[in-house]
């Protein structure tokens, strides 16, 4: 009997062209979550992140940026701000040639599966709109609704590679035949464990990883209009349904009006 198999995308600049968690800035301080000046941090964040690759020291000052940045935060809020702002925040970053490959693996009967480093609350609804099989987050810790600025479970490194092979346990995927991408030499271990890994728009350090090792190299550049190519889920109810307490629910209503009147308009 034949095993199953899947292939592993990591998400940020391999699926999409940015930062998935810091695409959002500009929508979490309309929302009232983050000021003027973290969105400003976050936007020279993601500048250092796509230009200077994603290695350790980058991956592990972006973790604790992010970490602290969300303290506080409720939770409803960011989950509907993403779900109603994910086709236009995120559709023009994925990469045409990343849903092509979605495609030949499910015609091939391949499950497609993501593995980010990004929050699930960012990583699952993105996963949902390109119709993949299962995802692998971050998880942020939450108590009483809200972000405590701990992380729970942090989907880096090795973790992504132990991540998949628990996953291939509980599915019975056969690795040896399973595919993985990753544009971030942080990620050797995920494209480790399985049979046919793949380079995407590498870092210096992965790209001389790959050669050695013979790996093929892709070029992803081209984006992509996902609602000509994948079924879109309708959004979720408008926050201004949403009942949460102090500034950040000002801010959430500030933010519904403010989507509200570019509608009117």
């Amino acid at each position: 009997m034949t095993r199953p198999t899947a292939a592993f995308f990591d998400l940020d600049k391999t699926i999409i062209a940015k930062s998935s968690t810091l695409a959002f800035s500009r929508e979490f301080q309309a929302g009232g979550l983050i000021s003027r000046r973290a969105m400003l941090r976050s936007a020279y964040a993601q500048f250092v992140f796509f230009t200077g690759g994603a290695d350790h020291d980058q991956m592990d000052k972006m973790r604790k940026f992010m970490s602290q940045l969300c303290a506080g935060w409720d939770v409803a809020t960011v989950r509907d701000i993403v779900h109603e702002t994910l086709t236009t925040i995120v559709e023009p970053l994925v990469y045409d040639e990343a849903v092509t490959l979605f495609e030949e693996h499910r015609a091939a009967g391949r499950d497609v599966v993501i593995v980010s480093a990004s929050g699930v609350e960012v990583v699952e609804p993105i996963g949902e709109m390109l119709g993949v099989d299962r995802v692998i987050a971050t998880r942020m810790e939450i108590a009483d609704g809200r972000y405590t600025g701990n992380i729970d479970y942090y989907a880096y490194a090795e973790e992504k590679a132990r991540a998949i092979e628990q996953l291939a346990e509980q599915v019975g995927y056969d690795l040896s035949q399973c595919y993985a991408y990753s544009d971030s030499v942080t990620d050797v271990h995920m494209l480790q464990v399985v049979g046919h890994p793949f380079a995407v728009n590498p870092d210096k350090e992965l790209r001389r990883i790959a050669v050695a090792h013979d790996w093929p190299v892709l070029s992803f550049v081209r984006p992509v209009a996902l609602r000509r190519r994948i079924p879109v889920p309708a959004a979720r109810p408008t926050l201004a349904a949403l009942a949460v307490g102090g500034a950040v629910a000002a801010g959430g209503v500030v933010w519904a009006n403010r989507r509200r009147r570019g509608h009117e308009a």
